[in-house]
Protein backbone atom coordinates (compact mmCIF):
# COMPACT_ATOMS: atom_id res chain seq x y z
CA UNK A 1 0.00 0.00 0.00
CA UNK A 2 1.08 3.54 -0.64
CA UNK A 3 0.32 6.97 0.76
CA UNK A 4 1.10 10.56 -0.06
CA UNK A 5 3.63 12.44 2.06
CA UNK A 6 4.37 16.04 1.11
CA UNK A 7 2.96 15.40 -2.35
CA UNK A 8 5.05 12.27 -2.96
CA UNK A 9 3.78 8.72 -3.16
CA UNK A 10 5.64 6.48 -0.68
CA UNK A 11 5.25 2.96 0.68
CA UNK A 12 3.35 2.53 3.92
CA UNK A 13 5.01 0.72 6.81
CA UNK A 14 3.60 -2.61 7.95
CA UNK A 15 2.16 -0.91 11.06
CA UNK A 16 0.45 1.71 8.89
CA UNK A 17 -0.97 -1.03 6.66
CA UNK A 18 -2.33 -2.91 9.69
CA UNK A 19 -3.86 0.30 11.07
CA UNK A 20 -5.48 1.06 7.73
CA UNK A 21 -6.88 -2.46 7.47
CA UNK A 22 -8.34 -2.17 10.97
CA UNK A 23 -9.99 1.13 10.00
CA UNK A 24 -11.50 -0.51 6.94
CA UNK A 25 -12.86 -3.39 9.06
CA UNK A 26 -14.48 -0.91 11.45
CA UNK A 27 -16.06 0.98 8.56
CA UNK A 28 -17.43 -2.25 7.09
CA UNK A 29 -18.86 -3.24 10.48
CA UNK A 30 -20.75 0.07 10.63
CA UNK A 31 -22.21 -0.28 7.13
CA UNK A 32 -25.32 -2.29 8.15
CA UNK A 33 -26.15 0.30 10.82
CA UNK A 34 -25.77 3.12 8.29
CA UNK A 35 -28.16 1.36 5.92
CA UNK A 36 -30.68 0.77 8.69
CA UNK A 37 -30.40 4.40 9.75
CA UNK A 38 -31.18 5.56 6.20
CA UNK A 39 -34.17 3.22 6.12
CA UNK A 40 -35.44 4.65 9.42
CA UNK A 41 -35.09 8.21 8.13
CA UNK A 42 -37.22 7.47 5.08
CA UNK A 43 -39.74 5.56 7.20
CA UNK A 44 -39.99 8.47 9.66
CA UNK A 45 -40.54 10.86 6.76
CA UNK A 46 -43.43 8.74 5.47
CA UNK A 47 -44.94 8.50 8.94
CA UNK A 48 -44.73 12.28 9.22
CA UNK A 49 -46.58 12.66 5.95
CA UNK A 50 -49.52 10.74 7.38
CA UNK A 51 -49.61 12.41 10.81
CA UNK A 52 -52.45 14.62 9.56
CA UNK A 53 -54.74 11.57 9.51
CA UNK A 54 -54.17 10.82 13.18
CA UNK A 55 -54.58 14.48 14.13
CA UNK A 56 -57.79 14.84 12.11
CA UNK A 57 -59.20 11.61 13.56
CA UNK A 58 -58.52 12.74 17.13
CA UNK A 59 -59.66 16.33 16.69
CA UNK A 60 -62.82 15.51 14.76
CA UNK A 61 -63.65 12.24 16.49
CA UNK A 62 -64.07 9.67 13.79
CA UNK A 63 -64.24 11.84 10.69
CA UNK A 64 -61.68 9.82 8.72
CA UNK A 65 -63.77 7.14 7.02
CA UNK A 66 -60.83 4.84 6.23
CA UNK A 67 -58.92 5.41 9.46
CA UNK A 68 -58.43 1.65 9.97
CA UNK A 69 -56.59 1.51 6.62
CA UNK A 70 -54.37 4.42 7.68
CA UNK A 71 -53.72 2.79 11.03
CA UNK A 72 -52.67 -0.44 9.29
CA UNK A 73 -50.45 1.49 6.84
CA UNK A 74 -48.71 3.36 9.65
CA UNK A 75 -48.13 0.11 11.58
CA UNK A 76 -46.58 -1.48 8.50
CA UNK A 77 -44.24 1.51 8.27
CA UNK A 78 -43.27 1.15 11.92
CA UNK A 79 -42.60 -2.57 11.41
CA UNK A 80 -40.57 -2.11 8.21
CA UNK A 81 -37.22 -2.48 10.00
CA UNK A 82 -38.23 -5.93 11.25
CA UNK A 83 -38.22 -7.18 7.65
CA UNK A 84 -35.85 -4.91 5.72
CA UNK A 85 -32.40 -3.62 6.64
CA UNK A 86 -31.66 -1.16 3.81
CA UNK A 87 -33.34 1.13 1.30
CA UNK A 88 -32.08 -1.00 -1.59
CA UNK A 89 -34.40 -3.94 -0.96
CA UNK A 90 -37.36 -2.39 0.87
CA UNK A 91 -40.91 -2.76 -0.44
CA UNK A 92 -42.89 0.16 0.96
CA UNK A 93 -46.56 -0.28 1.84
CA UNK A 94 -49.00 1.76 -0.22
CA UNK A 95 -50.70 4.66 1.53
CA UNK A 96 -54.50 4.53 1.50
CA UNK A 97 -56.39 7.02 -0.62
CA UNK A 98 -57.58 10.14 1.12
Amino acid sequence: MKKYVNGKLVDMSSDEIKARQEEEKKEQALEPEKKLSALRLERDFLLGQSDWVVIKEREEGGSVSNFADWKEYRQKLRDITKTYKSLQDVKWPTAPSE
